[in-house]
């Protein structure tokens, strides 16, 4: 759900080299449209999954209709390596996307003895770290800290260079834990103030980075 907006973490995907290269040599690559969906909640977790273009949001629905974003998915990440047998999230492609998938049992047959386990836990202590940042956003950040702490990792580098924003305002929303007006206003606030200028609903840039990175923090 690390930090709970890094989209292009700068840290190394916690992976087995081998199960990289397994991935690439056996793996098929799919292609999905926007909104599409990869895989279903509830569904077996029998593969494996990972962005190599476009963008992979993951969802879960409650049973009164609303929707929870559990994380966005950036090229070279992997998802849906579930530690149980059965997906918690469903998956989506965020806009039109290629995905490689391939099967467990197929990559069980050609890496060394523990290297899966090791890559799926490896996996789970990432999405555990990426969980408990999410959870203190949720839990103690006001709402215009939530909606600069998404719009500043998103941007990464503190550049003044335009940042393409993949999701829309309902995504954005669902992930926060706020409504769609709520975030609309704050991305006006936001603007009005001059911290950050939109040329488009989805392309923003980081016009003062330090009071951006102050209310974040």
């Amino acid at each position: 759900m690390t930090l709970a907006y890094s989209f292009e973490d700068s840290r190394p995907e916690p992976r087995s080299p081998s199960l990289v290269e397994a991935m690439d040599r056996l793996g098929v690559r799919m292609a999905f449209a926007k909104d599409e969906e990869v895989y279903a909640q509830d569904e077996p977790a029998e593969l494996m999954y990972r962005v190599i273009s476009g963008m992979v949001r993951t969802t879960r629905l409650m049973s009164d209709g609303r929707r929870q974003i559990g994380e966005f998915y950036a090229p070279g990440q992997l998802f849906g390596l579930e530690a149980g047998p059965m997906h918690r999230y469903s998956a989506e492609a965020l806009c039109a996307s290629t995905v490689q998938v391939i099967r467990r049992s197929i990559v069980r047959t050609h890496l060394a003895e523990g290297d899966l386990e090791r890559a799926i836990w490896d996996t789970t202590q990432r999405e555990l770290e990426r969980a408990q940042d999410h959870l203190m956003v949720l839990g103690r950040k006001t709402a215009c800290e939530r909606v600069a702490s998404f719009l500043m990792h998103l941007a990464q580098d503190g550049g003044s260079e335009a940042v393409d924003m993949p999701m829309g305002r309902q995504d954005m929303a669902d992930y926060l834990g706020l409504t769609i007006e709520t975030v609309s206003r704050m991305l006006t606030q936001l603007q009005s103030s001059k911290i950050v200028e939109f040329a488009s609903c989805r392309k923003f840039r980081v016009q003062k980075w330090d009071v951006l990175e102050r209310l974040a923090a």
